[in-house]
């Protein structure tokens, strides 16, 4: 009688494992998942562009863009600051580039900036 309890309990520690163990896969296919769903997003708050204007000094820049909207606007020609100067050392007037922009309290700062090639 002991023996068959213990082999009951021996299956259903096994079972329990296995049970697990196919939870771990799940949730790490789900992790996998949510990671492309985040980029394809990340990817798609990018805006095309085309600088018009550079101040490396003040880390301002003056983009004609299209429609920005995560921010619901249109397309048009504007200023924005830099997240970091850095951002804007190598670009130039004319280039064509993708970015990303957010609204800090009503100042608009590009944080991401990368040309099209």
């Amino acid at each position: 009688m002991v023996a068959l309890a213990s082999a009951a309990q021996a299956q259903s520690t096994i079972e329990g494992v296995k049970t697990a163990q196919a939870a771990a896969v799940v949730a790490a296919a789900a992790a996998v998942a949510a990671g492309a769903a985040v980029a394809a997003v990340a990817a798609s708050d990018m805006t095309d562009g085309e600088v018009r204007k550079v101040d490396v000094e003040s880390g301002k820049l003056t983009l004609s863009h299209g429609e920005i909207k995560h921010l619901d606007m249109p397309g048009i020609t504007m200023v924005f600051v830099a997240k970091d100067k850095a951002l804007v050392e190598t670009l130039k007037a004319g280039d064509k580039v993708q970015f990303k922009a957010t609204n800090d309290g009503g100042k608009f700062t590009v944080t991401d900036v990368q040309p099209v090639r």
